[in-house]
């Protein structure tokens, strides 16, 4: 009996479910068409809705993260009290892994 009752409270919760993504639908095609009649009705080109997507969008996220970054605020307090100063030599670009030597004076 337990079995049954359970199986019958999924059923339901899946209908409710699928009545409101089918709720959902049913706004979105009417307001499409709304947009669509009041184009039609105003002598406007209907405009589609799009999003806009440029795929080098990532590529430039990750080289942005790559770059050395000013110092912020709580960094250059940070160095203060340290007694170090806060300005940071930036290193020649495509070279992080080795740090600068100073010269021998041969």
């Amino acid at each position: 009996m337990v079995n049954f009752l359970v199986r019958l409270i999924l059923f339901l919760f899946g209908l409710v479910f699928a009545a409101s993504l089918a709720v959902a639908l049913l706004l979105l095609a009417m307001v499409w068409g709304l947009r669509y009649a009041w184009a039609r009705l105003t002598g406007q080109p209907v405009q589609p809705w799009v999003m806009r997507f440029d795929p080098r969008g990532g590529f430039d996220r990750f080289r942005a993260a790559g770059r050395p970054r000013e110092p912020s605020a709580a960094d250059v307090a940070s160095a203060r009290a340290r007694g170090h100063s806060p300005v940071r030599l930036r290193e020649p670009d495509g070279v992080t892994d080795v740090p600068v030597k100073p010269d021998r004076g041969d």
